[in-house]
C-alpha cells in the first residue's frame, strides 16, 4: 500500500478514535451537573447507593450527586447561618419537626417522604414481661411515669426524644399540667441512669432486666436486630399510637436552569418505587406503613403499623423551648414559711408535712448540677431576724462532711414540721434578706431564684419592711447582670397571693397559688418549668 494511503488510514483511525473518547468521556451531554445532597445519618450508606448512577431521562444533563449523611441539628444550624453558596441542594433529616427550627436562611421546598419510621419506646424482652406489656401496650404517661429509668437522647438533638415527650403532653391534653407531666419525665430521667441512649439500648439488646425505657425510632431497634444475634431489644408501642418519623425531601434554595433540572431528577430518584424498596430493606415502613421484611418476633417490631398520632410543629417547638430552660442548672435558694399556721390539716398531715413531702419529692428528680439552699422563717426566729439558714447554698452532689449536699437537704426538709413557732410571719423582711443573699452567692452560669413557700401573710409591718418600700427597694437594688428572680408559692386560701404576684412581677418572676394543697408538687414542677 503506498504510503500515503497509510497514513491517510491512520488519520482517519485517529479521528475516529477521538470521537469515540469524546464521545464516551461526555456522555453525550450537553452539560455536567452535581447535586450535593445531606441526609440523616442512618440514610447515608442508603442514598449514596441509591444515587451512585442517577439517570437523566433526556440525557442532555449528565447528573452526578454528592452525599453527606450529617446530624440534622447541625445541618439545621447551617441552613440558618450559611450563604447560599455553602448550602445543600437536597436536604432529608429525619423528621419535619427540624424545617420549623431552621431560623430564616435558606427556603425550604418539601416534595415528598423518603422513609417512615414510628417512634416507640425500646427496652429488653424481661422488662416488657414484667411490666405486663406483651400483649396491649400503656398509654405514654403511664409508660413514662412507672418509675422504671428512662434514658432520654439530648433533646436538642434528638428528633425522636423530642417526639415522645411531645407525645405524652398530647395524650394528656396539652395543658399545663401536661408540660409539668413532660417537666417530670425529664428530671426523672436524669436521676434515673447513668447509661447514654446507646448504653441503655444495649442492655435491652443483651436482656438486662433492669434496661432503662428509650425512645427510639422502630427502624433502629430494626437495625440492632440486624447487627446482634439473637437480641431481647423489643419496641414498645404506646396505646395512644406514635409519632413518626417521616424523613421528608426537601429542595434548598430556588435553583433555576440545568441545576433545578438536576436536582429534580435527584429527589425523583429518592421518591422512586426503588427507594422505597431500598428502604424498607432498611427497616424503614412504606409510605402506607408496609412493614419491613422480617417484620414480628425477629426484629422486634410489630407487623402491623402503629396508629399516628399527629404532633403540630409549633407546639412542639414551643415544648423545646420549655425543656430547654431546664438544661440550664439552677441555682435556688428556698424559703419555707414555718409559722403555726401551717399546722393547718390537709389530707390526713399538715400544710407542714404537705410542703415537706412535696418538696423532697422535687429534690429527688433534681439533676446533680443544680445548686440549692434552704432557709426557714416565720418571725423573730433568730434573735430579732425573722429567718434562719438551714443549709447554705450548694451543688447537689457538693460533699459536706462526708455527705451530699442532696442528702444534708432531704434530712433538714424533714424537720419542717418540727420547727413550728408562733408570733406570725415576716414574709417582706425574709424575701428581702433572700435575694439579697441570692445575689451575693450569684452563679454567672445559672439560673438564679428565690423560692418562697408561705401560707400566710406579712404579720410584721410595724417592725419590718412595708410591702411598698420592699418594692422600692428591690427595684433599686436590682442589677442587670445579677438578676435573681422571686417565685412565690401562696400554700392554702390564707396566703397573700397578691403581695406575692407584685414581688415577683418587680423581680421578673412568677407568683402560684396551690388553694387545692394537694396541687403543691404541681406547682413546684410548674416553677421549675417557667423558671427562665
Amino acid at each position: 500500500m503506498p504510503p500515503v494511503l497509510v497514513a491517510a488510514g491512520l488519520a482517519i483511525v485517529l479521528v475516529l478514535g477521538g470521537l469515540v473518547w469524546w464521545l464516551a468521556g461526555s456522555g453525550g451531554c450537553d452539560e455536567d451537573v452535581t447535586v450535593d445532597v445531606t441526609v440523616a445519618p442512618e440514610l447515608g450508606t442508603l442514598t449514596e447507593e441509591l444515587l451512585s448512577s442517577v439517570e437523566s431521562p433526556d440525557d442532555a444533563l449528565c447528573v452526578s450527586a454528592e452525599v453527606t449523611a450529617q446530624q440534622p441539628l447541625q445541618t439545621a444550624g447551617d441552613l440558618g447561618a450559611l450563604d447560599e453558596g455553602s448550602l445543600p441542594d437536597v436536604w432529608v433529616p429525619d423528621s419535619s419537626l427540624w424545617p420549623a427550627r431552621v431560623a430564616g436562611g435558606a427556603e425550604l421546598e418539601p416534595v415528598g417522604s423518603m422513609a417512615v419510621s414510628p417512634v416507640v419506646l425500646a427496652t429488653s424482652e424481661s422488662v416488657v414481661d414484667e411490666l405486663g406489656w406483651t400483649g396491649e401496650g400503656p398509654g405514654w404517661a403511664e409508660a413514662l411515669g412507672t418509675g422504671r429509668p428512662l434514658a432520654v437522647p439530648d433533646l436538642a438533638a434528638s428528633a425522636e426524644a423530642l417526639s415522645a415527650l411531645a407525645a405524652v403532653r398530647t395524650a394528656l391534653g396539652g395543658d399545663a399540667d401536661a408540660d409539668n407531666a413532660v417537666v417530670a419525665a425529664v428530671l426523672a430521667a436524669a436521676r434515673s441512669t447513668e447509661l447514654t441512649a446507646g448504653e441503655a439500648l444495649t442492655a435491652g439488646s443483651e436482656g438486662g432486666s433492669e434496661a432503662p425505657l428509650v425512645p427510639v425510632s422502630e427502624q433502629e431497634v430494626y437495625a440492632i436486630h440486624q447487627e446482634a444475634e439473637d437480641s431481647a431489644l423489643l419496641a414498645v408501642y404506646p396505646a395512644e399510637g406514635s409519632p413518626v418519623l417521616d424523613y421528608p425531601v426537601l429542595r434548598v434554595g430556588s435553583p433555576t436552569g440545568a441545576q433545578a433540572r438536576a436536582v429534580e431528577i435527584v429527589t425523583d430518584r429518592l421518591l422512586s418505587e426503588e427507594a422505597q424498596a431500598a428502604v424498607r430493606d432498611a427497616g424503614f415502613r412504606g409510605p402506607e406503613g408496609d412493614a419491613p421484611p422480617g417484620a414480628g418476633a425477629d426484629t422486634g417490631i410489630a407487623e402491623v403499623a402503629p396508629e399516628v398520632l399527629a404532633l403540630e410543629a409549633p407546639q412542639v417547638q414551643g415544648l423545646l423551648t420549655r425543656l430547654s430552660s431546664l438544661a440550664a442548672p439552677s441555682r435556688v435558694l428556698t424559703v419555707f414559711d414555718v409559722s403555726t399556721s401551717m399546722e393547718a390539716p390537709v389530707n390526713g398531715g399538715t400544710r407542714a408535712t404537705l410542703a415537706r413531702d412535696a418538696a423532697r419529692s422535687t429534690l429527688s428528680l433534681v439533676p446533680d448540677d443544680y445548686a440549692l439552699g434552704l432557709w426557714a422563717f416565720a418571725y423573730e426566729l433568730d434573735g430579732e431576724q425573722d429567718w434562719t439558714e438551714l443549709v447554705p447554698t450548694r451543688e447537689l452532689d457538693a460533699v459536706v462532711d462526708g455527705e451530699t449536699q442532696r442528702a444534708v437537704l432531704d434530712e433538714q426538709l424533714q424537720t419542717i414540721p418540727e420547727r413550728l413557732t408562733p408570733g406570725g410571719t415576716g414574709l417582706y423582711d425574709t424575701t428581702l434578706a433572700a435575694v439579697r443573699a441570692a445575689r451575693e452567692n450569684y452563679d454567672p452560669t445559672a439560673v438564679n431564684s428565690v423560692l418562697v413557700v408561705t401560707d400566710g401573710t406579712n404579720e410584721d409591718d410595724a417592725e419590718g419592711t412595708s410591702l411598698d418600700n420592699l418594692l422600692i427597694t428591690l427595684a433599686a437594688e436590682a442589677d442587670p447582670d445579677r438578676p435573681v428572680k422571686v417565685i412565690g408559692v401562696a400554700l392554702g386560701p390564707d396566703a397573700d397571693l397578691s403581695a406575692l404576684e407584685q414581688i415577683a412581677e418587680a423581680t421578673g418572676g412568677a407568683a402560684y397559688s396551690a388553694v387545692e394543697e394537694e396541687d403543691l408538687q404541681m406547682v413546684l414542677f410548674d416553677a421549675l418549668r417557667q423558671r427562665s
